[in-house]
């Protein structure tokens, strides 16, 4: 059963991505909502407690790293996985991201919906020390 209080941010300039990962999440009981870019973004992790968020890597107004840096400071507790059709999880940004804790995660574009799925169940982050390796 899932937790009543379970929200996720979905963070994609691509309003069709918006779409899909919403879709997939509320139909296995997550809230969902949903920012076109880091501003967006932002402004809803002020009044909001996600317990994760979906980061897109290249968003028109920020770069999705540097957004998961401004993300964590503001709750050092949520699970932030990038997806990403730019990156792999073999790109030196992306181990660094995960080593230092910036990132929890990591999708490569296009993904199936176990991988979102699966990303979503994992354990509860330790907190966060605010600096990347």
């Amino acid at each position: 059963m899932l937790d009543p209080g379970y929200e996720i941010l979905i963070v994609d300039d691509e309003p069709y991505m918006c779409w899909v990962l919403k879709y997939l999440l509320e139909k296995q009981g997550y809230v969902t909502k949903q920012a076109l870019n880091g501003q967006e973004a932002l402004g809803l992790m002020a009044p909001n407690r996600f317990q994760s968020i979906f980061l897109d890597a290249k968003l028109p107004d920020i770069e999705g790293l540097e957004l998961a840096v401004r993300l964590r400071s503001i709750d050092p507790r949520a699970w932030i996985v990038m997806i990403s059709g730019y990156f792999y999880p073999t790109d030196d940004a992306i181990k660094k991201a995960m080593t230092a804790g910036v990132i929890n995660g990591f999708i490569s574009k296009p993904f199936v919906h176990e991988e979102v799925l699966g990303a979503i169940r994992l354990p509860p982050p330790a907190a966060w020390n605010g600096t990347v390796a």
